[in-house]
């Protein structure tokens, strides 16, 4: 037996989000999967959001997308924001659950797979420094790393800066979400020419109105990215 077989014996592998009994590391029971609603089908090309029909191919838009144009070219997230998936998020987002990026992984790479391109240079949403004080860790960034990794492309987690501090956007509609947004993002002085003339993708834990994902968007673009495209591991819907 292994050292990985005598690990299983000792530490049996358990459930990410229920701690039951599983067969693989990192892994989620059957009952979990089921509770976790993961994104498939047809999904909207700029903001990832599950669309009704068949995927045949062709581009489809959210009505919020054809509402809302967006400044970044194509997007994707790898689950709904709500049951099993949220309580995942807020774990760890505010419960120091590091050891979810692990599987977060797999599932953005899945979400991720259509939009990816050689060269792109991955970067997390930036936290204020007082807000990355409070919460020791960004989690956009745990997530941008294992993502890079997990696809062979370059990574910078300080690519992008948040030098102010925006509050909670929680209860903010769209347009309040984004005037509180407005400036609030820039690129990192050192690192700009990293992005020059390139495609950014940039990653976050949720996404709701786009506001964020729009103000890092237009901080890469000024600094002189040829493309951005945006991935969440969670997507906010009118369903939930």
């Amino acid at each position: 037996m292994g050292l990985q077989g005598l690990l299983h014996v000792v530490y049996p592998p358990q459930c990410v989000a229920c701690d039951e009994r599983v067969t693989t590391d990192f892994g989620l029971c059957g009952s979990c999967w089921r509770d976790t609603p993961f994104i498939s089908g047809l999904v909207c090309d700029q903001c990832g959001t599950p669309l009704p029909g068949d995927d045949d191919g062709n581009v489809a838009l959210c009505d919020d997308c054809l509402g809302t144009p967006r400044p970044w070219k194509r997007g994707r997230a790898a689950l709904v924001y709500g049951a099993n998936a949220r309580d995942m998020l807020l774990a760890l987002k505010h419960g120091d659950r590091l050891d979810l990026a692990r599987p977060a992984a797999s599932w953005l790479m899945s979400a991720a797979a259509p939009i990816l391109e050689p060269d792109m240079l991955v970067a997390p949403v930036p936290l204020h420094w007082f807000r990355l004080l409070r919460r020791k860790y960004n989690q956009a960034a745990l997530l941008s790393a294992v993502l890079a990794r997990t696809a062979g492309l370059q990574h910078c987690p300080d690519l992008l800066q948040r030098p102010r501090h925006t509050g909670s956007q929680d209860h903010k509609d769209r347009a309040a979400r984004m005037s509180n947004l407005a400036g609030a993002i820039r690129a990192h002085p050192g690192r700009a020419g990293r992005m020059a003339d390139r495609h950014v993708l940039i990653v976050d834990d949720v996404m709701t109105s786009g506001a964020t994902f729009a103000a890092a968007t237009q901080a890469c673009l000024d600094a002189g990215a040829r493309a951005v495209s945006v991935l969440a591991l969670a997507r906010v819907t009118r369903d939930f």
